[in-house]
């Protein structure tokens, strides 16, 4: 890391969590990318859905403030996305820029601009991809010309080698999430209030199959354990489904809450949607790093670590909803084990998978592109 860079990342937001899982792992990166020492711009469009949603909330108010409370050094500038995009803006805005990452979760005739002031201007441009549109949707992705910027960060193997190989793109890199463990971090002497924990929304029929086998059955068979689920975009049915389970719904939780809420709970689950247990399998979801860097024990529905992100026995997997209740009681009722797997997979996170870690790789990145 030879020198200190100057950084614009165009986010749809970084603000708001509200269904925006991208934005736990974008503020942890951006935060490590800024403690390295790079000077680092961030932009949101606005209005933007997200962070409009969240301002719905009832605790969208105090999750804006926490966030800004959280992560001042986190310099975020609103932009007027609609209908136009204003060149003169973003000619001023990205002046001076080594590198300009757009995320995926921008529209298009962002990246147009984009392309057009890259040529004028001289930075390099990176599309930065943490969704699973480019296999399920490859249309979608194509409109971006992705095969114009100077590189692809894919956040698993199985999306680098759909770019490679069904884009024709050379340049992608491997950027997984990964927990901020600035946030993310076991709590000691917490007060177990909770046996499960699940955070996650319902999943537009992504995994709704998936939650009433993996956690609303093992719920309903153990009726005895105090089941707590938090998210959002939970349908009538979905919320009938909690209750018939017994599983106590919390609604939106903002993100940076989500540390104390593992804390207060003896065990969580990871469920993938059909996506990430397919096409792009390997991938984890963001919540798989945060809840192992807070130290609590995971079981995960079935998916292939490919790429050997974690060890035997940070995680435990099962494969049906039988084998999940039992993998529940064993972690419930042996606490020498349960506290094992946890510590394993604390370990991992540390040595692995921090935001600092990928902060320091996003630095080699950008520095091999600038040679």
């Amino acid at each position: 890391m030879s020198h200190n860079l100057r950084i614009a990342y165009l986010a749809h937001a970084v603000r708001s969590d509200w269904n925006n899982g991208n934005a736990h792992f974008l503020r942890g990166l951006l935060r490590g990318l800024v403690a390295i020492g790079h000077n680092v711009a961030i932009f949101e469009p606005c209005p933007a859905w997200s962070i409009n949603n969240l301002r719905d909330e009832p605790l969208g108010a105090a999750s804006l403030s926490q966030f800004a409370a959280t992560y001042p050094e986190l310099r975020v500038t609103p932009y007027n996305g609609m209908p136009l995009y204003n060149p003169d803006f973003w000619r001023n805005a990205l002046k001076g820029c080594d590198i300009v990452i757009l995320h995926e979760w921008n529209p298009p005739e962002l990246a147009a601009a984009l392309l057009e002031l890259r040529a004028q201007m001289g930075f390099r441009l990176l599309f930065h991809d943490t969704h699973h549109r480019a296999s399920s949707s490859p249309e979608q992705i194509r409109l971006f010309g992705t095969h114009r910027f100077d590189g692809i960060l894919a956040f698993g193997d199985s999306l680098r080698r759909i770019y490679q190989e069904q884009f024709g793109i050379r340049n992608v890199w491997i950027l997984h999430e990964a927990a901020d463990t600035t946030v993310f971090c076991p709590r000691p002497g917490a007060e177990k209030t909770t046996d499960v924990v699940w955070i996650g929304n319902w999943g537009d029929e992504e995994r709704s199959k998936e939650i009433c086998e993996f956690l609303l059955r093992p719920a309903m068979a153990l009726r005895n354990r105090r089941f707590q689920v938090f998210g959002v975009r939970y349908p009538e049915q979905g919320l009938a489904a909690l209750s018939n389970a017994g599983a106590h719904y919390g609604g939106y939780l903002p993100n940076l809450d989500a540390s104390a809420a593992y804390a207060r709970s003896r065990l969580t689950v990871h469920i993938p949607r059909q996506q990430y247990a397919s096409a792009m399998h390997g991938i984890p979801t963001i919540r798989v790093f945060e809840a192992m860097a807070c130290g609590i024990p995971l079981i995960s529905t079935p998916w292939d670590d490919d790429e050997q992100l974690f060890r035997e026995g940070d995680l435990l997997f099962v494969g049906s909803g039988a084998e999940m209740k039992r993998a529940m009681e064993k972690l419930l009722t042996d606490e020498s084990a349960a506290r094992a797997q946890a510590l394993r997979g604390l370990e991992t996170i540390l040595s692995r998978h921090t935001c600092r870690h990928r902060a320091e790789q996003l630095t080699d990145i950008c520095e091999e592109l600038l040679q």
